[in-house]
């Protein structure tokens, strides 16, 4: 007697049910309780989703700027968990409202979530220009972009968890176990589809800008349901934070159409890369294209003629297989990236009996440099839609030249520059062979080009360091060529025989010494290859 006395309070106070002679069991059975559980279950796996979907999107929004790298993901990843928690933290501090003040509540959450997320598209186009220009180091330039633009859209997505749990045990407060494992199971499935709708289908057929959109539009018809449930389905009462939400948007989007904010600045977003091709023809005074990837030129080809190369290290690549092996007719060449098909696309006309290999990962980089960039089909060159790991392992002969042509700033795979591949690549070389790739690094204190260096001088007998004369004034980053194989080149400076002024030379015993004095270097491996951190400290090691 005195147990069911107690009992019954009890049910009042946790459920909100006047009616506290009906059974727990049976109050619980009811067709509105049991939406109204669904419908939060369902909320909490919508927002969870949406707010992985923009954490997916910010890495590519990002990378037309900053590129991609391990220091870009690691700040995406840290800001976006901040914002979450700061969120569930303030969630939990409102989840004891009144449900229907906590319901209110919850409508201005996600207008605010929807805002900030469009807002977002806006403030990268408004702060990209002022905060590049600061001259930060990378890293910190990075945590600058990443907090301006996503700490707000995941704070405000990360409030309604709690607020919906605490509402969704009001409706079951018999089962409290169960709601609790049902609410963060579907946080943890709305992730989950988040990041394979962003990564698998949404950045690849909607763009960034549309993915975006689309995410707000949700937050925003979310809001709409809470306020009109708040609102005892009241039109009326409905009208004033419709009109916010649906004002801030308008505006949003007529100053994001009247700047090109709505507008990508990407050719096309591919699995891969946000790729970008323009024309250089008046800079150059001839027809001349340049491919974008990210936010680094991958490439630069003339109409004609194909073997007038406008960067520098394109040539030298050229002149230094020239060298290597004069008057050759066959020439069989392996390229580790392909971007604009520069010099592929040169040696495919100059060695018409040869084997021109080019791994490519990203198809639509190939499409694009066949149909934009002046690169025909040729019987002696093969595109291979493969890692280039992977893709040269799986070839069966060897070959004359092997070139690294993927690497560019900061964002270096890392699985390329290690010894476990250059050992693969020495067994993939002819007799005589030679391996070529480009590293941009910093002049005054290069740690990766010289950890790279001494990684290759596990498998090769002779290395070698060029460089254009005209870098080695400059202060920051230059662009080298390494070489490795089994012999040295015969002469230890060139001139270019097509643009005047170019001139190139390799780097004595003497300048290597002097350079590499006091600087700590690593043999790269495939356990332990920390690229980003060689790069970033570059300056200040």
């Amino acid at each position: 007697m005195n147990d069911k006395g107690k009992e019954q309070p009890q049910e009042g106070i946790l459920g909100g049910d006047d009616h506290n002679d009906t059974p727990h069991e049976q109050r619980q059975d009811k067709p509105g309780r049991s939406q109204n559980y669904s419908f939060y279950l369902l909320t909490v796996i919508v927002t969870a989703a949406c707010g992985l979907i923009v954490e997916i999107v910010a890495g590519r929004m990002l990378a037309p700027y900053l590129g991609m790298s391990l220091y870009t993901w690691t700040a995406i990843i840290a800001v976006v968990l901040a914002g979450f928690s700061i969120g569930h933290w303030i969630g939990g501090l409102l989840a004891d409202k009144p449900p229907q003040q906590a319901q209110k509540l919850l409508g201005w959450v996600l207008l605010a979530a929807a805002i900030s997320t469009v807002g977002s598209l806006v403030l990268l186009r408004l702060i990209s220009g002022p905060l590049l220009s600061l001259g930060f180091t990378p890293i910190a330039t990075i945590i600058l972009f990443t907090t301006a633009l996503f700490f707000l859209p995941s704070l405000f997505v990360g409030v309604p968890s709690p607020m919906l749990t605490k509402l969704a045990l009001d409706e079951r407060p018999r089962q409290t176990g169960r709601v609790l494992g049902g609410m963060f199971a579907g946080s943890a499935l709305g992730s989950i589809f988040g990041t394979l709708l962003a990564g698998f289908l949404f950045i690849s057929w909607l763009g960034t800008i549309r993915t975006m959109i689309a995410v707000a539009l949700v937050y925003l018809i979310l809001a709409i349901i809470f306020f009109w449930r708040a609102s005892h389905k009241s039109p009326r009462q409905l009208a004033a934070p419709v009109g916010v939400g649906l004002g801030a948007l308008v505006l949003f989007v007529g100053m994001g159409q009247k700047s090109a904010v709505f507008t990508s600045n990407c050719l096309e977003e591919s699995a891969y890369y946000c790729i970008r091709v323009d024309d250089i023809s008046a800079q150059v005074g001839a027809p001349a294209k340049i491919m974008i990837l990210d936010h680094l030129a991958h490439g630069m080809n003339m109409r004609s003629p194909a073997d007038l190369f406008l960067s520098s290290y394109v040539e030298l690549t050229d002149r230094l297989v020239k060298q290597h092996w004069p008057n050759e007719t066959a020439l069989s060449a392996f390229f580790i990236g392909g971007g604009a098909y520069t010099l592929p696309r040169a040696w495919s006309k100059d060695y018409r009996q040869g084997d021109i290999a080019v791994a490519e990962i990203d198809p639509r980089v190939t499409a694009l440099a066949q149909s934009q960039m002046w690169v025909e089909q040729s019987p002696v060159m093969r595109s291979l839609t493969r890692d280039a790991r992977q893709a040269l392992r799986a070839e069966k002969h060897s070959f004359s030249v092997i070139v690294g042509d993927a690497f560019h700033d900061i964002a270096v795979p890392q699985h390329l520059v290690t010894s476990e591949f250059f050992s693969l690549v020495h067994t993939k070389l002819a007799n005589r062979g030679i391996y070529i790739m480009n590293v941009v690094d910093h002049h005054q204190n290069p740690r990766f080009l010289l950890s790279v260096l001494r990684t290759l001088k596990q498998s090769f007998r002779v290395t070698e360091v060029w460089q254009d004369l005209d870098q080695e004034k400059e202060l920051g980053r230059s662009t080298y060529i390494l070489l490795a194989g089994s012999q040295p080149t015969p002469i230890g400076v060139m001139k270019s025989d097509k643009l005047e002024g170019r001139v190139w030379r390799r780097w004595s015993a003497q300048k290597l010494l002097q350079t590499s004095t006091g600087v700590k270097t690593l043999v790269l491996s495939d356990d332990f290859s920390p690229v980003d951190r060689l790069l970033a400290d570059g300056k200040s090691q």
